[in-house]
């Protein structure tokens, strides 16, 4: 009984439901370790009874929470004080606010002074809130104002979902990189429309041989990997002279081979061959000296990330030498603020300082790409996203160790789809910490992230208020939950979307606690809906009617995660998982609950009126599935590229490791020939699925005629 107390005053569950009506309990074991993790010693029963005396002693001590939140309009205190506490807002601008909590006096008089300042003219930003009681007590917190939620899309807008390193051109190096995007964005946008293109994670990789090639495990998600650049469009590329020039033109030509064996001779996207390239003509392109205007532009960059950069310069320097887990490293190179790192970093200047340009140099070309996006008249612009967590050994994990929980890693549960649920290898952020800091790490991610992004999408939404811990050698089974203060942590978002002018996006696929939707709806946060998974799940069961789809949501036909529509609509991802030995019954058990649900979705599509083309014309099908996302209300429509040319492959296969090349397929078409953006953009097919955008069914009813916005 003492535990689940403890355990339940620092938010960690003793027991979970993997479906309704099913409760299962979390071993005793793993609630002592994740509290250990959490700086809570639970090991023996002495230890429960001395933690929670000091917890509740704590508790009776605290004038005030670490971090508060109070959403415009403010009406009154966002948290309760004593009477007669002297209050104080220390304004973000240096400004304050003060006045007293009245105390009631003898006989009912009030005899003191009316308040100086009033709550509901609190500015948004963070805030310092201080509390003096009158018996001279006196607390600190980080006091976060926020609008009330997140600006919805300007109007209904459509829009690419695209893996970046996917899309080649017939100037990128092996991969597709930020040129390639700007120019994805100024078609997309005025060609066709489009409001929105929306990316992988474009964090920086941790380096290795071979660099996990999964976008959603990086090193640090506050910097971006300078392997996107595009290094022609670096502006010192152009004075690089004599034997530099040399050198530099003939890694153009090996870049003009890497680009040809997958686009011509079908390779895989070779992360490391590019980035070996890219590296060696960024040395030769950073001995050009910046000019004055350049050198002042990027010592103001120096200067706004701050420490911020310089741990992420210093781990990129050390990892080059000692590899890249900081774990493995000599000791006194473990810790970020010891005296060897701080005299290693000084032996290390000019490398510290070469990655630091590296980072500059890739957030102008982020900048450059968003500006592209909204020259071309996207009202939404480049939808970025945001990871879930980070690498163990990579840059932010080190640089930020107080940060998160030691000995654990996020998962998730079992459920109907993974009876041994999953353990992602990330480590989890220390909820604890977070208030304590005024939520200092995630605000600097989301800055910096949204610093170019139209939209932010952030991947596994739910995170915002619990995640799935499993200690490190444990399974994840053996896991359980651990809350977070969500009310913190969207009053944070909603207030960074708000200073950048973006629309936030939820990943809220899988397992939703009830109300979680509904608290990021009121805030403004837009969900994800996918058609397969769209049904009457409390009824009929049936696909979900058009006219009942959510508004606040992206609607689209897949993700990166799940098979193409072609694959879908023909049977083929049955026929993959099979040759990858990743179905749980047998094949035509699989293949003939698989041709029933198709056949369901044919029958609903032609139902609407949706499939003009008839069930024999495979391209029709798709158009059909986008007419039935048309006719949603929701507020962004977002179309897979590759059902735009039918590439059937799906880029990731959850569950695949060495099995499947997951993160390494160019764009290819129906016939799985690799495609330039070049050829993309005067692709037949892809023009005949956009042309049912210009004249879109009218949302709700499924009537045609209406144009999208």
């Amino acid at each position: 009984m003492g535990l689940a107390r403890l355990a339940a005053l620092h938010g960690v569950a003793t027991t979970y439901s993997p479906s309704a009506g099913v409760t299962v309990p979390v071993p005793d074991s793993t609630v002592v370790a994740v509290l250990a993790a959490l700086g809570v010693d639970a090991a023996t029963s002495d230890s429960v009874r001395t933690a929670l005396a000091a917890a509740d002693t704590a508790a009776e001590e605290r004038l005030l929470p670490p971090t508060v939140v109070a959403w415009l309009p403010v009406t009154g205190p966002p948290v309760a004080v004593p009477p007669g506490a002297r209050v104080r807002v220390h304004l973000e601008d240096g400004g304050t606010r003060e006045w007293r909590e009245r105390a009631p006096r003898a006989g009912g008089a009030d005899e003191q002074p009316p308040a100086p300042a009033d709550w509901a003219e609190l500015p948004t930003g963070l805030h310092g809130l201080t509390v003096r009681t009158p018996d001279g007590r006196t607390a600190r917190a980080t006091l976060v104002v926020a609008p009330e939620a997140v600006a919805p899309p300007p109007g209904r807008a459509h829009g690419f979902l695209v893996q970046l390193y996917s899309l080649l051109s017939a100037r990128s190096w092996g991969m597709g990189d930020l040129g390639d995007l700007a120019e994805l964005a100024a078609w997309a946008g005025r060609a066709l429309g489009a409001g929105f293109v929306q990316v992988n994670p474009l964090h920086a990789a941790v380096p290795g041989a071979p660099t996990d090639p999964s976008p959603y495990r990086p090193s640090s998600r506050r910097f971006p990997d300078p392997v996107h650049l595009r290094i022609e469009d670096v502006p010192e590329y152009a004075y690089v002279t004599g034997q530099d020039r040399v050198r530099l033109d003939a890694l153009v030509e090996k870049a003009a081979g890497l680009r040809g064996t997958v686009l011509r001779k079908g390779a895989l996207i070779d992360r490391d061959a590019v980035w070996e390239l890219k590296l060696q003509a960024l040395e030769l392109v950073l001995r050009v000296p910046l000019g004055p205007g350049r050198w002042a532009a990027y010592c103001d960059f120096l200067a706004d990330r701050g420490e911020a950069l310089d741990d992420h310069a210093t781990w990129c320097a050390l990892a080059e030498i000692h590899g890249s887990d900081w774990h493995a490293w000599p000791a006194g190179l473990r810790d970020p603020r010891s005296a060897e790192t701080a005299r290693a970093r000084d032996e290390l200047m000019d490398r510290v300082d070469f990655h630091c340009r590296l980072a500059w140099l890739t957030d102008e070309q982020l900048a450059a790409a968003s500006a592209a996006a909204r020259d071309a008249g996207m009202p939404v612009g480049i939808v970025h996203d945001l990871a879930v967590g980070v690498h163990p050994g990579g840059a932010d994990a080190w640089a930020q160790q107080d940060a998160f929980a030691a000995g654990m890693s996020v998962g998730a549960p079992p459920d109907a789809f993974n009876a041994r649920g999953q353990d992602w290898g990330l480590p989890p952020w220390r909820p604890d910490v977070l208030a304590a800091s005024g939520y200092a790490p995630y605000r600097g991610l989301l800055r910096e992230l949204l610093r170019h992004a139209g939209a932010l999408r952030l991947d596994h939404v739910m995170g915002l208020f619990r995640l799935w811990w499993v200690p490190i050698g444990a399974e994840p089974t053996e896991g359980t939950y651990v809350r977070y203060d969500a009310e913190a942590m969207l009053a944070v978002l909603v207030l960074e979307a708000h200073r950048a002018g973006a629309v936030v996006i939820g990943e809220d696929l899988g397992t939703v606690e009830p109300g979680v939707r509904e608290t990021l709806s009121r805030r403004g946060v837009l969900g994800t809906s996918v058609l397969w998974f769209e049904r009457d799940w409390t009824g009929t069961r049936r696909p979900l009617p058009p006219g009942r789809w959510r508004e606040g949501c992206v609607a689209t036909a897949t993700t990166h995660d799940l098979p193409s529509t072609a694959a879908r609509l023909t049977g083929e991802h049955v026929a993959l998982r099979h040759r990858l030995g990743l179905l749980t019954r047998p094949l035509d058990q699989e293949r003939t609950e698989d041709s029933a649900e198709v056949a369901e979705w044919r029958a609903c599509l032609t139902r609407l009126g949706l499939l003009p083309e008839g069930t024999h014309d495979e391209e029709g099908e798709i158009r059909a599935v986008y007419r039935f996302l048309l006719c949603t209300p929701a507020r962004m429509v977002g179309v897979w590229l590759p059902d735009a040319v039918g590439d059937r492959r799906p880029q990731n296969m959850p569950g695949t490791w060495d099995q499947y090349p997951n993160w390494r397929l160019p764009l290819a078409d129906a016939e799985g020939r690799p495609l330039t953006l070049e050829e993309l953009a005067t692709s037949p097919r892809l023009h005949a699925l956009m042309e049912i955008f210009r004249t879109a069914p009218t949302p709700r009813t499924g009537t045609p005629g209406a144009r999208l916005s």
